[in-house]
């Protein structure tokens, strides 16, 4: 029996009237946090660049793929097996440049194909693909996936000098939202957007990049409480000014 076999046959038994109460009760819906969580945690030691912490989340996401598959099993959706045909297939299709006879030269291009491959299966228009999207990914991440394929349809800036244009221009409509004190949200939205926009054509993952500066913001600001505690101070008694110097003196480190 491979470990895979084991794995699901495992699983089989969690979820048998004489296995664990708390596996029985489990349903898609109870267990999608979960998956969420775990793939999180993925990511986490891939960016840690701990591969012992990555065998074992990747363990852990692969657990959930199987739990979810049989519940499906046991209400007659599908099971484990036919997820692996699933995924089968689609790599097959959306590979021609690999398995057919469709060129690709650059990892664009297959990007292009992957789209449009996907898109002819579908029966899609171009607007079903960004609804596609799904909306639990974050924010960012949703609309860079999304700015991405709008570009595959030809409705994209043709420059990086171009978005950083929108940028502005929409900055210059936030001000005037924030002054007139409506639509401030809206606008605050806009300006994102137009922020991951040119991550996008700078080939940055937005997520990434936020992810990276909320934690040198984090990094800085315990460099400032200590030099503020170390001077005998509290943060909440200083002035601006003096925050600022403190704060300026943390970023020079």
């Amino acid at each position: 029996m491979t470990n895979i076999e084991k794995l699901v046959d495992i699983v089989k038994t969690l979820r048998s009237p004489n296995g664990c109460p708390w596996d029985i009760e489990q349903t898609h819906k109870s267990c999608k946090s979960g998956l969420i969580e775990e793939s999180y945690e993925a990511a986490e030691a891939i960016d840690k660049n701990d591969f012992n912490l990555l065998k074992e989340e990747l363990g852990d996401v692969l657990l959930q793929v199987v739990f979810h598959s049989q519940i499906a099993q046991e209400n007659g959706e599908f099971n484990f097996d036919d997820v692996c045909m699933e995924i089968v297939t689609k790599l097959v299709v959306r590979h021609p440049h690999v398995f057919g006879n469709v060129r690709a030269e650059n990892a664009d291009d297959v990007l292009k194909n992957w789209d449009k491959n996907k898109k002819e299966k579908k029966s899609q228009t171009y607007t079903d693909t960004l609804k596609d999207v799904p909306i639990s990914l974050p924010a960012l991440m949703r609309a860079q996936k999304i700015g991405k394929r709008a570009a595959n349809a030809n409705l994209d800036f043709q420059v990086v000098d171009d978005t950083i244009s929108a940028l502005e221009s929409e900055i210059i409509e936030l001000k005037s939202a924030i002054s007139d004190n409506s639509n401030i949200a809206e606008e605050i939205g806009d300006v994102l957007f137009s922020v991951v926009n040119i991550a996008r054509h700078l080939k940055i993952d937005a997520e990434d990049a936020l992810l990276t500066s909320t934690n040198k913001f984090i990094d800085r600001f315990e460099k400032v409480e200590c030099a503020v505690k170390k001077d005998g101070f509290d943060l909440q008694n200083l002035s601006a000014v003096d925050l600022d110097t403190y704060w300026i003196n943390a970023k020079a480190e």
